[in-house]
This record gives structure tokens, C-alpha cells and sequence, in this order.
């Protein structure tokens, strides 16, 4: 759906130009979510920019869904592209109906239309209509706003979505739950997706692949469990942290790794996990009981099985040596 093709961008300075983004060469495949991932300076947000035109590049091809996007009008594209930024930019004078509306208005679609869209994106988002389509900004908690925006970047139904840090400013507990939400929005949309960041942690739980930067060239682009199980270089393996095994963790989900309750006893104040925790929770209850194992139960407080420490063990080492 997205190809790059050695796209690179280079600068003028005093002392010659500088390249800002090297030959870089990716393909990101419908319905998937690619974080570009690298400290700051390293070309990830120039890449970003240059898919829908804010920066033209100086060489290289760009491809969206086989179309080569130097034959679309700049305006064309963009319109055809929903954008999410860190400072969400939605207008103080329109009510949140009226941003989201902000695109579908220059396309002609109706007020009606603009509205029933509008409307719909918000009970996607988790933002009940009643209580938020006729807010204003300055109403709005950052996390609400940051929604308002990914809503604003859907309301036209884009097939590709840009995302620069959108969750960055964030604090810590309205970024998880905004992640989580987003999260669930695109396992029913399934957009094509571009999301820029610095945190290794958000990329590994977004990303199908991170494209990881360093000094405007790309140096590995790989599924998030690769990438932390197999670092290309020293850079890479610097910057996911010593902590990957951890990191991994995060990718697992308890009902992976179920084994039957066979002849064990619990007892009934002891922790229990659901079967969509993930491994890290698992993780960290173990080591703050000191337990060998721990049940698992489902909604309604039924036994599906066990999670033991031998069968984490087990996983990572299967994956390592795929």
C-alpha cells in the first residue's frame, strides 16, 4: 500500500548539503501499522512529511496503493490522507462536529452528512455524541482533544493515515488509554498506517513493524518481536534497551501459552490473569509473589488453566530460534 522507493532528502547548508534522509527504501502493506522509530534528528518525521508532500523530496519515489503519488496534485493527496500531529490543531471557533467536519466541508459534502460522519467517529473513539460533537476546544481534556483529531484525520474514510507523535504530550495514563483505544479502531478499520515515534515501549505495542533510523538511513525494519530478539547492530540494540526480553513480554498474550490446571491448587486469594494479559503483567505478578505459576480465568471468574514460568521460558526460547 505504501512503498518508498530510495527516497532521500537533502539540504543546502554553509559547508554543503546535508542529507537528511538517506535512500531510504520500505513497504508497508495495506491494513498494516509501520512505527518509524529513531532519537530525534534522525529523519523519521522528514520521511513522514515527504509521503504527503509538506517536504518535497530531493530524489526517490513514493508509491501509494501502486500510484505514483509525483502524478497527484499536492491538495489531491493530502485530502486523500488523514494527518495527526502532536499539537492536534483543531480550530478554537468550531465546535468539534464542525472540526471533524473541516474536510468533508472543502469536499462538498452536505451539513447533514458532515454531521451523521462526525457523529460516527465519536462513538468510535469512545466520545459519546450527546455529550461532545457540539463542545468546543477549549472544553476538551488533552486526551479527548488528541481523539478529536484522530477523528478530524478519519472523517473523509482515508485508506492512509500519518501520525506524528500524536500521543507524545501526553501523560502517562491518558497516552495508554488513548493507545488502547486507537488500538481497538484499527483492528475494525484497519487502515494503512505511518506513526512516528521516540518511545521504543509505544512501538512495540502499535507497530505490525518498526522502521528503525539512525542518521537519516534507515537500518532495520522488522516485526516488533525480530527486532527486539535480533537487533541489526549495536545502535539498535542501544536503543530498544537492555531490557528486551521484557519488552517482549509485551507481545505475548497469556492464552499463548495456557497449560491445564491438571493436580495444582491455588489458593483463593491467590492472583489471578485473564487470558488477554500479556506477559509483562504475568511477569511482574510473579515476581512480586514469588509464584511458579498463576491461574487464569475468564469474565466470570472460570478456570481456563495455568501460566508458569517454564512456559515463558519455553515461548521465548521457540521464538528466538525461528
Amino acid at each position: 500500500m505504501i512503498r518508498l522507493q530510495a527516497l532521500t532528502k537533502t539540504y543546502a547548508t554553509p559547508k554543503g548539503s546535508v542529507s537528511a534522509v538517506d535512500r531510504v527504501s520500505l513497504e508497508v502493506h495495506e491494513g498494516e501499522t509501520c512505527v518509524l522509530l529513531g532519537p530525534s534528528g534522525c529523519g523519521k518525521t522528514t520521511t513522514l512529511r515527504m509521503i504527503n508532500r509538506l517536504v518535497v523530496p530531493t530524489s526517490g519515489k513514493i508509491f501509494l496503493n501502486g500510484r505514483d503519488t509525483d502524478s497527484v496534485d499536492p491538495v489531491e493527496l493530502r485530502r486523500g490522507i488523514g494527518y495527526v500531529i502532536q499539537q492536534i490543531g483543531l480550530f478554537p471557533n468550531m465546535t468539534v462536529a464542525e472540526n471533524i467536519g473541516v474536510v468533508p466541508r472543502l469536499l462538498g459534502w452536505d451539513a447533514v452528512r458532515r454531521r451523521r460522519r462526525a457523529e460516527e467517529l465519536l462513538s468510535l473513539l469512545a466520545l459519546p455524541p450527546a455529550d461532545f460533537a457540539d463542545r468546543y476546544p477549549n472544553e476538551l481534556s488533552g486526551g479527548q482533544a488528541q481523539r478529536i483529531g484522530v477523528a478530524r484525520a478519519l472523517a473523509v474514510d482515508p485508506p492512509v493515515l500519518l501520525m506524528d507523535e500524536p500521543f507524545a504530550a501526553l501523560d502517562p495514563v491518558n497516552r495508554e488509554a488513548i493507545q488502547d483505544e486507537f488500538l481497538r479502531m484499527q483492528r475494525t478499520l484497519r487502515k494503512t498506517i505511518l506513526f512516528v515515534s521516540h518511545d521504543i515501549d509505544e512501538a512495540v505495542k502499535m507497530a505490525d513493524r518498526i522502521a528503525i533510523f539512525h542518521a537519516g538511513r534507515l537500518v532495520q525494519f522488522a516485526p516488533p518481536d525480530e527486532l527486539l530478539a535480533h537487533p541489526a547492530d549495536t545502535f539498535v540494540a542501544g536503543f530498544v534497551g537492555s531490557d528486551r526480553t521484557l519488552k517482549r513480554l509485551r507481545l505475548i498474550r497469556v492464552r499463548e501459552v495456557l497449560a491445564p490446571v491438571g493436580d495444582r491448587t491455588f489458593a483463593m486469594n491467590a492472583p489471578h490473569v485473564s487470558p488477554d494479559d500479556d506477559l509483562r503483567r504475568v511477569a511482574a505478578l510473579f515476581l512480586e509473589h514469588g509464584n511458579e505459576s498463576l491461574v487464569c480465568v475468564d469474565s466470570s471468574s472460570r478456570v481456563l488453566g495455568v501460566v508458569t514460568r517454564e512456559a515463558i521460558a519455553q515461548r521465548l526460547a521457540l521464538q528466538d530460534a525461528q
